[in-house]
């Protein structure tokens, strides 16, 4: 990759997913009704509770398992995570911030120039599948780092992984391939 091409590709972490145990059982009610920026979902079994600073959303279950999105990077999620823990702990909780994990992490990017998918498809077959009947990106499966990239016909790249080292290596790895699949201008 040259180094003009690599300063021009502009890659945003949209979102990070992360979860955690409270170790401890939780009263859903209870929190929906003391807890504040909370909305209560019976018919799904939780809690939603939003923090603005970091800008997080945590599903909270009875169990004491927590899933928090929204973070844009790894340690954003961890300080929501652990503002979540402590907000559930001032409602007179026994909480301790127990297994975190980053279990997703999102993130986008736009090549500077347009793709032919059909082209990208054939020349990457075992692992890239496209069915514009169906979503009208082309999807890339990789083993090594794992990730999951979604390649639309813009050039416009959407890279899933389990940690931000897994998507940085990726987009690293694909792009030479984007590359050999350019869409006459």
């Amino acid at each position: 990759m040259d180094e003009k091409e690599e300063e021009e590709l502009d890659v945003t972490i949209s979102n990070v997913v992360a979860t955690f145990r409270t170790g401890c059982h939780l009263n859903l009610y209870a929190i929906a009704c003391n807890g504040h920026n909370v909305i209560h979902r019976p018919e799904r079994g939780t809690v939603t509770m939003q923090l603005r600073k970091p800008r997080v959303t945590a599903n909270i279950w009875s169990s004491g398992k927590v899933i928090c999105t929204g973070a844009t990077s790894e340690q954003e999620a961890k300080m929501g995570a652990r503002r979540i823990a402590r907000c559930v702990q001032k409602l007179n909780f026994p909480v301790s911030f127990s297994a975190f994990k980053v279990v997703n992490v999102m993130v986008t990017s736009a090549m500077p120039f347009k793709i032919s998918l059909i082209d990208f498809t054939k020349r990457n077959r075992p692992v890239t599948r496209y069915e514009p009947e169906l979503h009208p990106a082309a999807m890339y499966t990789m083993r090594h780092p794992k990730a999951t990239v979604r390649v639309f016909a813009t050039g416009s790249v959407t890279i899933f992984g389990p940690s931000v080292a897994n998507v940085t290596v990726a987009i690293q790895n694909i792009y030479p391939l984007l590359s050999a699949c350019r869409r006459p201008a």
